[in-house]
This record gives C-alpha cells, structure tokens and sequence, in this order.
C-alpha cells in the first residue's frame, strides 16, 4: 500500500493551479478543510471554480479566497452569513450555480461514483428546470449569464429532471483521523459534505487532526475507504469558529 502522507499544506496543494476546479468540504464553518484553504490562500492561486455547500464567511474558511477575489465561480446550495459572497454575486463579480442542497450533495456522490446524470423530482417547475435562473450579473444588474433548461422525463405519474454529476479536478476535505493509506474517519456533524467532495476530486487531498498507522483504524469506524484520497497530511486541532453563536441570557426563562 502507498504512505499518502506529505509533509505539509503547502506541500499537499502545490499543484494546484490557476483556474482549477475544487470541491471543498465542509458546512457553515464546521468540517471547512481550513488549512489548506489557507496554503492556498498563501500560494496566490486564483481564477478557482468552487464547488461546496457555501463560501464560508467573510474572511474565514472559502471567505478568505473569495476575499481576495481568487474565485471565479461557485456551485453552492447557501449564500448565507457571507456578505461578500452576495455583493460580489449581485456587483456581477462571481458566478454562481446555486443548486438545491439534497441536489448538490448528490450530484457530488454520483460523480464519485461514475454516475453521469440522474433524475430528481427537486426542481421541477421551477427555473432549476426550466432555466433563466441568474449565473453571473452584469455592473448594470442586468442578467449577464443565466442557468440553461434541463432535460425532463415523466416517471409514473410525476415529472423528474435531469441533474449532470459533479467531478473536479482536486477535492478538499477535514477529518478528525486518518490513517497513512488515506482512510477517514469524520467527528460526528464535521462529516457533512467531507466524503462526497472527496469522491468528486479526481485527486483528493485530507488534512487530519490525527495521523494513526495502517491497520490501527477498525474498519468498522472507517467513514471513507483511501480509495478515494491520494494525499494526506497532518494538521493539529486549531481554531474552529462558530458561525452564529445562540446562547439564553443568564437567569433566562426556559
């Protein structure tokens, strides 16, 4: 078996180039690959097209690429808490394939999978389906680029639409293990997207918390076979931000 360990961030997203495609784990800001967001923040890498739930928030996780404008385009499910995400969306900056969440996470699982397209009833009737749906802005607020119609078939007696898989040229994920033949073991919700953008990476990078020996996993706690990561590389358990804390007052009534 191959020792898929390097040395460093740096070192594991030294071939990623400018203008590569990228599926990033993730959700929020829990399960966010965030140290080699960063060594490719450090490494000047730019005109990336993006595929993950959302983008992070501003200046944190896939905020501090879309920051300092190093993303063209994002395929997500969530703008959310990010308001650079939406200005440079509506200033024609970005361009962004919003997809439905369900649909996104199984547009990434079929591409992993070697599944080309598949059908869904998520989206019929609406401009998912039917097209026109805004990709990119132009400065006036003008629709520059907008989404094309898709393929729809009638099963039984409801109507389906036809979704492309999603495969990119490198995948980047978080797991809380992983072994030195690249398999993974996920803390609980920081799964999230983590294995699906790691199927759809032709190469698939991990940074990990822990590095453990091969055969020290138990293959029943294994949540990704190594299959599917070429690199991994350790990183220690750093900050990990919350994206909104909610808490009651104290002395609050339930």
């Amino acid at each position: 078996m191959i020792d898929k360990v390097v040395s460093s961030p740096a070192e594991a997203v030294a071939d990623i180039a400018a203008g590569a495609s990228l599926a990033v784990g993730g959700f929020g800001l829990c399960g966010v690959p965030q140290a080699l967001i960063q060594a490719l923040y450090d490494a000047g890498t730019d005109n990336l097209s993006v595929v993950s739930n959302n983008c992070g928030v501003d200046e944190w996780g896939l905020g501090i690429l879309l920051y300092a404008k190093r993303i063209a385009r994002m395929t997500s499910s969530y703008v959310g808490e990010n308001k650079e995400f939406a200005r440079q969306y509506l200033a024609g900056e970005l361009e962004v394939e919003l997809t439905p969440q369900g649909t996104l996470a199984e547009r990434l699982r079929a591409g992993g999978s070697g599944i080309p397209a598949f059908f869904t009833a998520t989206g019929v009737g609406t401009q998912i389906a039917e097209g026109g749906l805004p990709w990119r802005y132009a400065a006036d607020g003008s629709v520059a680029l907008s989404s094309p119609p898709k393929e729809t078939r009638m099963f039984g007696d409801r109507n389906y639409v036809l979704e492309d898989a999603i495969t990119t040229d490198f995948g980047l994920v978080h797991a809380l293990v992983g072994d030195r033949h690249g398999n993974l073991v996920f803390h609980e919700s920081a799964r999230n997207f983590n294995p699906l953008c790691a199927m759809a990476g032709r190469v698939t990078i991990a940074e990990v918390e822990q590095v453990v020996g091969p055969g020290d996993l138990d293959p029943d706690r294994v949540h990704l076979p190594g299959v599917f990561v070429q690199r991994v590389v350790h990183v220690p358990d750093g900050e990990k931000r919350i994206e909104r804390r909610t808490v009651r007052a104290k002395g609050a009534v339930r």
